[in-house]
């Protein structure tokens, strides 16, 4: 009898281990492309399910986005300058069997086409380019990157360079022309004020020429300006023919 009890318990420890190892759960950002006999018959999930032992047998693809840091890179611009550029990129699965089919790691192809990307694109461009259209580049590195993940069920939705180091010595140069430039534009504004400034004295002068009495007026509150302070003494010039005028007035002894 205890023969008989042996081969059922035996039996039924090998029933659990099948069911338990048929069960499968995946989570709500994942799914499991399912493998039958070495051919996809399709992906599953989220929840519960139950695999074919021994037939069947699954891969986890996660769905969700994946921030990957693309490393600094040593690239020679189109105008002959060095520089060291790092960016990121932001990307996700949706398709998951083509991400186990046709490609063997899709988290590492995808940073290594984000790298050559990344050496192609700003070596075809002038440095002023990388620093000024930043947005440009970026749509550019994106719309590339893309192109070539799709077919591999990965969608790249965002693609950003973060930092572009400049040897010391172009950054002393830009130091230099930026510094030329403001002192430009603030000769040029200097000029400019003085050229308004002069213009418009010379209609105040064309004003008071035309109307009489206007540069008798003027004089006249410029004196009272600067006799404001009571400590002022102002000396004025007397015409000559005042002074005979008042001599010839003047009584003289006989």
């Amino acid at each position: 009898m205890d023969g008989p009890v042996i081969g059922i318990a035996f039996a039924l420890v090998v029933l659990v281990i099948l069911i338990a190892s048929s069960i499968r759960i995946v989570d709500e950002y994942e799914r499991g492309v399912i493998f039958r006999l070495g051919r996809v018959t399709g992906a599953r999930g989220p929840g519960l399910f139950f695999l074919i032992p021994v037939i069947e047998k699954m891969v986890k693809v996660n769905l969700q986005t994946i921030a990957m840091d693309i490393p600094p890179q040593d690239i020679i611009t189109k105008d002959n300058v060095t520089v060291r550029v790092n960016a990121v990129t932001y990307f996700n699965v949706t398709e998951p069997v083509n991400s186990v089919v046709k490609v063997q790691n899709y988290v590492y192809a995808t940073s290594q086409i984000a790298q050559t990307t990344l050496r192609s694109v700003i070596g075809g461009v002038e440095l002023d380019e990388v620093l000024v259209n930043r947005d440009e580049i970026n749509a550019k590195l994106q719309e590339i990157i893309d192109g070539i993940t799709d077919d591999w069920g990965v969608k790249v939705t965002l693609v950003e360079v973060k930092d572009v180091e400049l040897p010391e010595v172009m950054r002393r140069a830009m130091a230099r022309q930026a510094e030329a430039e403001r002192d430009r534009r603030a000769k040029v504004i200097h000029a400019e004020g003085e050229f308004e400034a002069a213009k418009r004295l010379s209609e105040a002068a064309n004003v008071m020429a035309s109307e009489a009495g206007a540069m008798q007026l003027r004089l006249l509150q410029t004196l009272s300006d600067m006799t404001a302070e009571k400590n002022s003494t102002l000396v004025m010039p007397i015409p000559i023919e005042l002074l005979r005028f008042a001599d010839s007035m003047t009584p003289r002894d006989r």
